[in-house]
């Protein structure tokens, strides 16, 4: 599978396409988490994949220009000092002290995480840096409950060789598998319902044997999950809710 990533410029918001060159035999588009997922049979010639990815972008610009109000870029999360975090079942607190420096860190004390943060930039800037500085140390001490998770997952349902396993700041995908079997859970899932967050690494592991989103991956998945598709209407009515 081939991925490539475009982006398309529509009211001054730009959107994300994600374009995967697979094995299947019909052109797919669907928005996920602010992008748009297209998937587009490698079969096709030059010319048929350039005419399908025009008529996609038209029905993008459609669908923008329909309902604005849905594509709105989202605003930047605010954090305070004394924010209490749920993460699952456990809650955190933000301690955030602002000082003069260059660099900011983290540092994780019980269920505190204690930021130290540059006073030289923008607000906006700020709170971007909290919110990658909490995906990463959150993402750091969730990893093995997620890897004993997939493992756990894999032996029961698959039985599949696994390469690595991530966590990863993701804004486009809820996870993704490699030809190279190493499969990326979104940090975001983190704070989904743990059945969501099942559903999303049984589509993963179902990669290690179909890379497609052929029947016979459904196929998979349903077998391993038989309520899978409540929790991929879960994702669509709250992913966006989602955020760090």
């Amino acid at each position: 599978m081939r991925h490539e990533i475009e982006n398309l410029i529509i009211n001054e918001t730009t959107f994300i396409i994600n374009k995967y060159y697979e094995r299947r035999r019909k052109v797919r588009a669907s928005f996920a988490n602010g992008s748009v997922n297209v998937r587009i049979p490698s079969s096709l010639s030059h010319i048929e994949q350039f005419k399908h990815m025009n008529k996609i972008k038209g029905w993008i610009k459609n669908k923008v220009q329909k309902h604005p109000e849905k594509f709105k870029p989202k605003p930047v999360r605010e954090y305070k000092n004394g924010d209490i975090l749920k993460i699952g079942e456990e809650d955190y607190t933000l301690k955030i002290d602002f000082k003069h420096k260059m660099s900011s860190s983290v540092k994780i004390k019980d269920n505190v995480f204690c930021f130290s943060i540059s006073n030289t930039i923008s607000k906006e800037k700020q709170n971007k840096t909290i919110s990658n500085l909490l995906s990463k140390s959150i993402a750091s001490k969730k990893l093995d409950k997620l890897k004993e998770k997939i493992h756990n997952l894999n032996s029961k349902h698959f039985n599949q060789r696994i390469n690595k396993i991530t966590f990863k700041n993701n804004s486009s995908k809820w996870g993704s598998c490699s030809m190279n079997k190493n499969i990326n859970i979104s940090t975001k899932l983190l704070f989904a319902p743990e059945t969501v967050l099942d559903y999303v690494c049984i589509h993963e592991l179902a990669h290690l044997i179909e890379l497609n989103h052929s029947s016979d991956f459904w196929s998979l998945v349903e077998k391993a999950m038989p309520t899978y598709k409540e929790n991929i209407k879960w994702l669509k009515s709250y992913g966006h809710t989602l955020e760090f």
